[in-house]
Formats: C-alpha cells, sequence, structure tokens
C-alpha cells in the first residue's frame, strides 16, 4: 500500500517523501510542476537510495488522477498541491479558488470513487486568523482570515469537516503548518521559490548570496521587543517528520483530527535576521518599510496536542534551520536545475 503525495516535488512536499521512504513508507507523487521542478525528483531518489513513482498531473484532471488510482495500490493521500502565495492571491482568486478549493474537491470526489478514505491535509495557521491571541491552539475559532489564499484553506478545511461528518468512516488530519524554513542537512533540497521570495527565509539567503540587494522587513513598530513581527519558524524536516506521525494515525484509525506543526516559540524577523549572520557570517542589509496589511504582530503555536497525541515535537531550533538554509542555497545559488 502507498501514500498519494499531491504536490510531492515541492518544498515540504520532497522533505516528507524522503522522510516518508526511510521510514519504509511507499510513496506516489503526482506534481503539476507548475511551483517546482522535475529535477526535485531526482534529489529525492538519491537520497533514499531508490526509483518511486511520479505521475506528471493537475489535481483538477480528474481523468488523468482516476488514472494513478487505478495504476497504483494506494491507501492514503498527503495533499499538498495548492497556490500559495498571499499577495498573488489578492491579485488572482478566481486562480487560487479554482485550484486550492477545486482541485480539492476533484480529488476528494476520486478517493471516494476508488475507496480511498485517509487524508492528510496541508493546512496553514492563517485559518486562526487576525482575532486569536498566541499561542495558537486547536479549538480556538478559526475563519477569521484575511486573503483568498487563507480563505482557500479555511473552507478545504470546511469542506473535509463536512465530508467526515456525512461519512464516519473517513480519516482525515488536519495539520496546520506555522513558518517552515531550514533545508535538507545535505544541502541537496531546500526552498526554490519562483520569482521573488514571498517568504523570510529565501529573501535573507537570496540577499545573502548577492541576488538581492537588501531585505525588506515590513513594520518595525509593533507591539514586540524590537518592533518587528514574531512568528513561530519550524524546520522542515521537524515538519515533514511531522507528516509521517499524521500518515501511521489516519492509517491506524478513523477519525478527524487537527493538529498545530510548529515550536511553540516565536521570533522577531531581526531574530531570524541575527541568528542568520551568525550562522553564515554575511551581513545581511535590510531596510524598514511600512507594514503590510493583514500581517500581525504576534503569531506562534501551542504544539502540545501534537505531542500528546502524535508522539510529534519540533527538535530542530533557529540556528540549525539558518545554517541548513545557508548550505542549501551556498551550494545551489541558482536553486534546482531546469
Amino acid at each position: 500500500m502507498s501514500v498519494l503525495v499531491t504536490g510531492g516535488l515541492g518544498y515540504i512536499g520532497s522533505h516528507t517523501c524522503v522522510e516518508l521512504m526511510n521510514s519504509g513508507v511507499d510513496v506516489v507523487v503526482l506534481d503539476n510542476l507548475y511551483n517546482c521542478k522535475k529535477s526535485s525528483y531526482d534529489r529525492i531518489k538519491a537520497l533514499v537510495g531508490k526509483d518511486f513513482k511520479f505521475y506528471e498531473c493537475d489535481i483538477r484532471d480528474r481523468e488523468g488522477m482516476s488514472k494513478v488510482f487505478e495504476n497504483e495500490d494506494i491507501d492514503s493521500v498527503i495533499h499538498f498541491a495548492g497556490l500559495k502565495a498571499v499577495g498573488e492571491s489578492v491579485q488572482k482568486p478566481l486562480e487560487y479558488f479554482d485550484n486550492n478549493v477545486n482541485g480539492t474537491l476533484v480529488l476528494l470526489d476520486v478517493m471516494r470513487q476508488y475507496g480511498c478514505k485517509k487524508i492528510v491535509f496541508s493546512s496553514s495557521a492563517t485559518v486562526y486568523g487576525m482575532n486569536n491571541v498566541s499561542p495558537l491552539k486547536e479549538d480556538m475559532e478559526v475563519g477569521g482570515v484575511t486573503n483568498p489564499y487563507g480563505r482557500t484553506k479555511y473552507m478545504i478545511e470546511c469542506i473535509l469537516k463536512d465530508l467526515y461528518t456525512s461519512d464516519n468512516s473517513w480519516s482525515i488530519c488536519l495539520l496546520r503548518y506555522f513558518n517552515p524554513i531550514g533545508a535538507h542537512k545535505s544541502g541537496t533540497m531546500g526552498e526554490d521559490p519562483n520569482g521573488i521570495p514571498n517568504n523570510l527565509m529565501p529573501f535573507i539567503t537570496q540577499v545573502a548570496i548577492g541576488k538581492r540587494e537588501k531585505l525588506n522587513v515590513f513594520g518595525n513598530d509593533y507591539a514586540t521587543k524590537d518592533g518587528t513581527g514574531i512568528r513561530d519558524y519550524i524546520h522542515v524536516v521537524d515538519l515533514a517528520l511531522g507528516h509521517v506521525k499524521a500518515v501511521e494515525k489516519v492509517r491506524g484509525e478513523e477519525g478527524l483530527f487537527i493538529y498545530n506543526l510548529g515550536t511553540g516559540v516565536g521570533y522577531s524577523v531581526l531574530d531570524v535576521v541575527k541568528a542568520f549572520e551568525k550562522a553564515s557570517g554575511v551581513t545581511i542589509p535590510y531596510e524598514i518599510c511600512p507594514r503590510r496589511a493583514g500581517d500581525i504582530a504576534i503569531c506562534y503555536s501551542d504544539p502540545h496536542k501534537a505531542l500528546t497525541e502524535l508522539n510529534w515535537k519540533a527538535e530542530r531550533g533557529l540556528e540549525e534551520m539558518c545554517e541548513d538554509s545557508w548550505r542549501w542555497q551556498s551550494q545551489n545559488p541558482d536553486g534546482y536545475p531546469d
């Protein structure tokens, strides 16, 4: 029996595939290569030392999805595939709802058709919205989201909850990520965004290698120790290992499960800059810019539920996240080869 990993060649998906296969799980990867490169497949294969099935397919392609389930013995799914840039979602809301929400509906319908009722969904801390105070807990009210990207995550959570209510034989795990950074220890896999990075760490690393002149820090007048926003940064390998535990959970019992995947520790933007400078030996010039609309001052997790129920917790600290990010970027200044 295999786990189908949609979006499995992307940043989080690729690291998760490595950890799944290292733990003895058979993997089938599906990706449309919209936001990643095929060479990611070769990097995964080199790290695990074995081949695995890959389908180039869009989750909205019902016929293509059906062929995957016909050809492979799939008992569970990890669903990463989705558009994920907040700013772009504001400019292209229809594309985001079509890809993320409609694509998930097609996936779930095909899963149901082939009797596969176990899914781990890649959700986000963004579903907690603007109105909850950190540390954020799974039983807090969700839905006060401020952009189309976040709204798609919230809507998919609603769809999955309604699906479970209608049919309790499903096993569904919603994983709410905080801020993944870092890279594989080998330096052969990491974050490789298209165009201008939307996230803090790839922007820092691109400044460090000279691709960008300086880092823009959005706001230094928040009610925090240095005025910059505080977030819960988690190493992508810790995040990947959380998915291994989540697959064990959905394979082991029926139910609807919700977990935060974070460290429970908040770091400011300038904390991350200083930690990266220490890890890399490179000075990162930055400029203070106006706040971005929709940003909040403080966002970090309460991760205790995942520890109690999944026996999972983040092990890697900020220094290691920065060291691994720099190793990846310095060894791969242009990211993955085309």
